[in-house]
């Protein structure tokens, strides 16, 4: 009776689910490695903006190196390999004087050590404020992270210094509605964001009344082609009555500022990314205030929760590049630093590889001669009819094991050397 409800529950899927599961594996796989096959190490490409990266704590137990998925795969197989998903502006370690006698397999001319690069306990396999390892052994059921856009630590969700985890601004169906997040400890750093408007937060009522009205408020952008979109409200009474007065004067002062620059004569987008510039081509500021005094004065020790294309709305004046600069979070205003072109930049390397595959494929039966393209197209044929068969003498409630689709290759080759 047992071995009855063993079969019941025993999972099943169709040959359809099992290739579209694969996919799924094979894109998730692309999006962390970036698009990366790991076939060649990328010392030489320098301190890179962004890539996979992993730490082997069989050869550095102290964290304090990282290396790329090439040399993850070639150098350290069979070690203890932590997986760091992706880091900025890291240069591969692997053998380098951080790795004693051991020697980089694929690129073993390498300066001591990489001094720009910087190490947090994650190297260790340690995360959060509690530093605890994930998974972690000693807990059941693993609470999700999220990674703090700012220093790459993650986070458990009820590490984050809410209240409740209920304010982490999800929708109906438990889906973030925040494009990034900051943690508490970096919020202090980026206390300036309190600045803008509500349109940079993911959860504040203000941006979802607009939206629910259609309309939305906040600092205006420019896309890269140079088009300046005006999505201020005609008047100010139009919004909401719950915006702060430093809010209303926010958006005021950057509505005249746009009406301002319809006068400019050229618009040097290449040169300053998604700023508004005058006729001297200088960055004017979008926050009219002093950043640096500004900041001090609105230190909160909070988590935030980002919208999506908040770093878009992010002003690109001198003054505030500087602050940022001497912050250390000037990858912020970096077009190719966040996640989401990470992960475009993954996708369009994966489907120039899938078209790449597919050509390859196209080009190979191209060099066939019309017999040999007969004997492929006989063999697809043969096979098709041999799993039809199997399938219409196969008892369909009961799952296909692997010794049954080996008969089913045995089958195949036997007909064939009845043939020959």
């Amino acid at each position: 009776m047992a071995d009855a409800f063993d079969d019941e529950n025993e999972q099943t899927v169709t040959i359809g689910e099992y290739i579209e599961g694969i996919e799924a594996e094979e894109l998730e796989a692309d999006l962390v490695l970036g698009g990366d096959e790991g076939k060649e190490c990328t010392y030489s490409n320098g301190y890179m903006k962004r890539q996979a990266v992993f730490s082997c704590l069989t050869c550095v137990p102290d964290g304090k190196a990282g290396v790329c998925t090439a040399c993850s795969l070639t150098c350290h197989d069979g070690h203890e390999v932590v997986e760091l998903w992706t880091k900025r502006n890291l240069r591969c370690d692997c053998g380098n004087s951080k790795f004693g006698e051991f020697c980089c397999k694929l690129c073993p001319d390498k300066d001591p050590e990489n001094v720009d690069n910087s190490y947090n306990q994650n190297f260790k396999g340690s995360y959060c404020t509690c530093a605890r390892p994930y998974p972690d052994p000693q807990t059941e059921e693993q609470v999700e992270m999220i990674q703090c856009c700012i220093c790459e630590d993650w986070f458990h969700e009820n590490h984050l210094g809410l209240n409740s985890v209920e304010e982490i601004p999800r929708d109906d169906e438990g889906e973030p509605l925040y494009e990034e997040f900051i943690c508490q400890d970096c919020a202090i750093v980026c206390s300036f964001l309190k600045l803008y408007p509500s349109s940079v937060w993911a959860n504040l009522p203000v941006v979802k009344a607009k939206e629910e009205n259609g309309l939305e408020h906040g600092i205006s952008s420019c896309s890269y082609s140079g088009k300046i979109e005006n999505d201020y409200p005609a008047a100010e009474n139009d919004i909401n009555s719950t915006a702060t007065h430093s809010e209303l004067d926010v958006i005021q002062n950057e509505k005249n500022l746009l009406d301002d620059e319809k006068t400019a004569k050229s618009l040097d987008m290449e040169k300053h990314g998604v700023c508004f510039h005058d006729t001297t081509s200088r960055v004017q500021c979008i926050l009219r205030v002093d950043i640096n005094a500004a900041s001090l004065v609105l230190d909160e020790k909070k988590p935030m929760f980002l919208s999506k294309k908040w770093r878009d709305l992010l002003c690109r004046c001198r003054t505030c590049c500087e602050f940022y600069t001497q912050k250390g979070i000037d990858h912020l205003i970096d077009k190719y630093d966040s996640i989401e072109e990470y992960e475009k930049i993954a996708k369009e390397k994966r489907d120039e590889k899938l078209q790449q595959r597919e050509g390859a494929e196209m080009n190979f039966l191209s060099t066939l001669n019309h017999v040999q393209k007969i004997e492929i197209m006989s063999g697809i044929a043969d096979m098709k009819n041999e799993f039809r068969s199997f399938l219409e003498s196969f008892d369909s409630s009961k799952p296909v094991t692997s010794d049954d689709v080996r008969r089913v290759f045995e089958n195949l080759a036997k007909k064939k050397q009845r043939l020959e």
